[in-house]
Formats: structure tokens, C-alpha cells, sequence
């Protein structure tokens, strides 16, 4: 079965596989039209994955703030030692005098990432921001164990138990 999905063809309109080949030539010279259906099945499944409750995801939260506005920087520094846990990592960048940029790496479960994202949106003084949310990885790849068997579970356990230390404390 699966070398019969391998040898499929797919009948379309000229004009839009005029500008199917346009995108295979914008993604590269290492692209073809195979590889770029293969991109745009694994996006498809990544966001149906993401868009399931339950699922491990990643997320990228990147927000614009004022750092005038009343006490944006202490509502948002809160939120994020309030989910910690979640809360991979954060780069903050000075767009000008007032204006800041944040991305701030998020990982867990796809809903509770939803949320804290919205919570992170809604706070007074965030101007913009915008969430991608992507696949942890596991089951979407070739040769990946697929979500709720034992490897990817033995893996979920050693990566939620095994200590992050990174050799210095913080002092707040």
C-alpha cells in the first residue's frame, strides 16, 4: 500500500500548477515537486497534530510591547515564572525607545500552550503578537515512533524527569 501512495499522480488546473512551480522554485534549488508535496503533507499533519488536545507541542510567542505602558514588564515577567514549567526560554530585544520585542519559547500540552499564549496576548501594554505552535517531531517523521507508544513514552518520562541544571542559580 504504501508503495502505491509513493507512485500517485494528482490531476490539477495549468494555472495552478503554474504557481505550484513557482512556489517549488521559490523553495529552492534542492526542491522539487516531490519534496514540496512532502513539506506541505508533514505541515498539514503538524497542524492537525497541534490543533489536538492533549498533544505535545513547541511554541514560538512573539510579542510587542510598550515598556511604558503601566507595568507590562512586571505583568509579564509574573506570567512567565507563573508557568516556568512551560516556558522553554524568552529573548527580549529593544525595538526603540519604548517599543520592545519578545519570543518567548513555550512546550507542553497543546491547550494549556493556547492559553498561556492568549493570557501573554491579553496583558495591557502587549500591542501585537502572533503563536506558531510545531510538532515536538515525534510520529511525524519517517522512522519516529509514533505518540503514546513505549519509546515516545520513555521518552516524555526522561525528558519531564531528567534535571535541567545549567551550573549557575538566578537571584530575584
Amino acid at each position: 500500500m504504501a508503495q502505491d501512495l509513493m507512485r500517485f499522480s494528482v490531476a490539477m488546473p495549468e494555472s495552478l500548477l503554474v504557481r505550484f512551480d513557482a512556489l517549488v522554485a521559490r523553495r529552492g534549488l534542492a526542491k522539487n515537486r516531490s519534496e514540496v508535496i512532502r513539506d506541505l503533507v508533514r505541515d498539514a499533519l503538524i497542524d492537525e497534530e497541534c490543533s489536538m488536545p492533549g498533544e505535545e507541542v513547541m511554541g514560538t510567542l512573539t510579542i510587542v510591547f510598550n515598556h511604558h505602558t503601566g507595568d507590562v514588564r512586571d505583568k509579564l515577567d509574573g506570567i512567565q515564572h507563573e508557568f516556568f514549567e512551560q516556558i522553554v526560554s524568552s529573548m527580549h530585544v529593544h525595538l526603540d525607545a519604548e517599543t520592545c520585542m519578545e519570543v518567548i519559547i513555550l512546550r507542553g500540552e497543546s491547550g494549556l500552550i493556547q492559553t498561556i499564549s492568549n493570557i501573554i496576548l491579553g496583558t495591557k501594554g502587549v500591542t501585537h503578537g502572533h503563536l506558531t505552535m510545531t510538532s515536538t517531531g515525534h510520529g511525524i517523521y519517517d522512522n519516529q515512533p509514533t505518540p503514546g507508544t513505549d519509546a515516545v513514552n520513555a521518552a516524555r518520562a526522561y525528558a519531564h524527569d531528567h534535571p535541567r541544571t545549567h551550573g549557575h542559580s538566578h537571584t530575584h
